[in-house]
């Protein structure tokens, strides 16, 4: 069997941060991601990233790119295309599928940075509407819908500013929420009720996707039973993330709101898993930058307890 003194689960920022740091600090890493490049989120990211000290980037494949070039320079070990299947806390394994192959690593320490994902309505044809690609982004495929009807789901930021974006593009945009409280910050709810092509629905919630080649309409239903169906190009899910902690689910303390409970450092409840980025971090507070300094931070301590 394989050993290594730190596992990283995740190529996202704060796992190659991780792992930049681990190799700096001469430590013995190997990173494992399931996709075919590192970045993680960053690749879906259209907008300008103008918040990250001391770079600027015109979108998340740019800041990807100097990410990715900086760990390859320093040579860090990583491991693509490698799914992890199961993480063992107490025999202290992963066991990870790559290229077809099963393989079983023993860790000293693992850090978590499998990040979060776009949390999903979960209601019939929207699997469907994502297999066939139509997973827009408000920022760059807005012109596509000009003229057309879109449907924005969620209350909060992201919901607002995408049906802002896309009200701009000159698409109407119908902004369906399933309460009549929203998350968003004040001045996007006042922008977006200024805007004429631009409605709100509350207390509605999506139950259907439908439409057998392209979105052609979604089925609506009210707080009081009321169903109807409304006519529309494409449908936005805006609806929040959902924290990646599946792998840990059961090993380590979990809140409420579905973060993995961590310390200053990163430690979890088991002492020999740590955890950085999206996974542990709430929506409000998470960032580009606070991801890097937490696995950065999650390795200079690891360097201190394997001296």
């Amino acid at each position: 069997m394989q050993y290594v003194d730190v596992m990283i689960v995740g190529g996202g920022p704060a796992g190659i941060s991780a792992a930049i740091w681990c190799k700096r600090l001469g430590i013995d890493h190997l990173l494992l991601e399931k996709k075919n490049e590192l970045g993680g989120q960053l690749a879906k990211i259209q907008n300008e990233i103008i918040d990250y000290p001391g770079l600027y980037a015109e979108n998340g494949q740019a800041m990807q790119m100097v990410l990715t070039k900086h760990a390859a320079k320093l040579n860090c070990n990583c491991k693509l295309n490698a799914t992890v299947l199961k993480i063992d806390e107490a025999q202290k394994t992963v066991t990870f599928e790559q290229d077809g192959k099963l393989e079983v690593i023993h860790f000293r320490y693992l850090v978590l940075a499998s990040g979060a994902g776009q949390r999903r309505l979960e209601v019939p044809g929207e699997r469907e509407m994502l297999q066939r690609g139509e997973d827009y982004s408000a920022t760059t495929d807005g012109q596509l819908f000009k003229n057309k009807t879109a449907a924005v789901v969620g209350g909060g930021d992201r919901a607002f500013e995408g049906a802002i974006l896309l009200a701009d593009a000159g698409v109407n945009v119908f902004l369906i929420h399933r309460t009549q409280s929203f998350k968003a910050r004040s001045e996007f709810i006042t922008l977006a009720n200024q805007k004429s092509n631009i409605k709100i629905l509350t207390d509605t919630k999506v139950t259907a996707i439908n439409g057998d080649h392209r979105v052609t309409s979604i089925t609506l239903v009210k707080d009081d039973g009321e169903s109807s169906c409304l006519m529309v190009d494409a449908v936005f899910v805006r609806i929040g993330i959902k924290r990646n902690y599946e792998l840990v689910e059961g090993k380590v303390a979990i809140d409420p709101q579905g973060l993995i409970v961590t310390d200053q450092t990163g430690k979890t409840s088991n002492s020999s898993i740590f955890a950085v980025g999206d996974v542990c971090t709430d929506s409000p507070l998470s960032s580009i930058a606070a991801s890097v300094g937490q696995g950065a931070t999650a390795a200079k301590f690891l360097a201190s307890l394997l001296v």
